[in-house]
């Protein structure tokens, strides 16, 4: 059965990213939250399970009093799977406004209207001046089978985007090696990435692909494991061989250095294994929405 074409206008877009930006600064999911409180009932270092419930209290405070988790509130990330039979139509007021356009209308609104903190400079070595809209957004966009558009919104804090790595291993090494290396990345992140961490990895691909897919293995839901029995093992194995690292909740000792490991992969070259890490914190606020639209008409539209 093939797809309708339905459309979907562009104050939607801004509407959705908005509440979204404000949403993520306020509320950990629910996976999060359950992964924090399973810690917490596990850790055996009495400091250690108090900074969890202090964690966990904190997590309840914002969604209860509408302030953010943390006061970084990070760069809005945008993840955007578009239905191949889904369009966006232009604003009437604005024929060449582009769906980047409403993403980044909506970051603005949405960091204005939640008084959250504006972290984004225009250019980044010269005179590094604030934007003052937390604009632009890092927008990833592709485009997949049927008529809806997936909107995931990630508030990625600095501190822990910092120490995130990326290595090009030669194609020979194995499995220890990578892994001695990805543990490794996240002992030299330390207390100062605000663990317990989740760890998003890439393998594969090339290099600027290995590093997206290390971003959207974050989004995983955490108590989920890779569909490959072979990375499914190795995310184990390294939650292991992190969490050994005792560097525990913010870095002061512990079992709970990572609530999860999460790998994505892609093909690559016969002469290459790029291997990313990205680091996110304990703070690991990302949602979604889903933008159904109405049956298409002869609309002014951008793909």
């Amino acid at each position: 059965m093939t797809n309708r074409i339905r459309t979907i206008e562009y104050s939607q877009v801004v509407q959705v990213v908005q509440r979204l930006c404000i949403e993520c600064a306020h509320e950990l999911p629910e996976d999060v939250l359950s992964a924090l409180s399973r810690a917490a009932e596990d850790e055996t270092n009495a400091r250690a399970r108090r900074i969890l419930d202090q964690l966990l209290e904190n997590a309840r405070r914002a969604k209860d009093d509408r302030i953010p988790l943390c006061q970084d509130t990070g760069l809005a990330v945008v993840f955007i799977d578009q239905g191949a039979n889904a369009f966006i139509t232009a604003p009437d007021d604005s024929p060449d406004a582009t769906l980047y356009d409403a993403v980044n209308e909506g970051v603005a609104a949405g960091y204005e209207k939640g008084l959250l903190r504006k972290s984004v400079v225009a250019e980044p070595l010269h005179e590094r001046k604030n934007t003052r809209t937390n604009a632009p957004a890092i927008i990833h966009h592709r485009i997949v089978p049927g008529d809806q558009v997936q909107i995931t919104l990630m508030n990625k804090g600095g501190g822990c985007e910092n120490k995130s790595q990326f290595r090009m291993f030669n194609p020979t090494e194995n499995q220890d090696a990578v892994g001695n290396w990805i543990a490794e990345v996240v002992r030299q992140a330390g207390a100062n990435a605000c663990p317990p961490y989740i760890v998003g990895i890439g393998i594969g691909g090339d290099f600027e692909l290995c590093c997206l897919l290390s971003k959207r293995a974050l989004l995983r839901p955490l108590a989920d494991s890779h569909p490959d029995p072979f990375y499914a093992d190795m995310e184990r194995q390294l939650l292991r061989k992190i969490n050994a690292l005792n560097l525990g909740p913010q870095g002061l000792g512990g079992d709970t250095t990572a609530l999860a490991v999460k790998i994505e992969t892609a093909p690559c070259h016969i002469a290459s294994l790029p291997v990313a890490v990205n680091i996110e914190c304990h703070s690991h606020r990302h949602k979604s929405a889903v933008l159904e639209g109405r049956p298409a008409g002869n609309p002014r539209a951008f793909g």
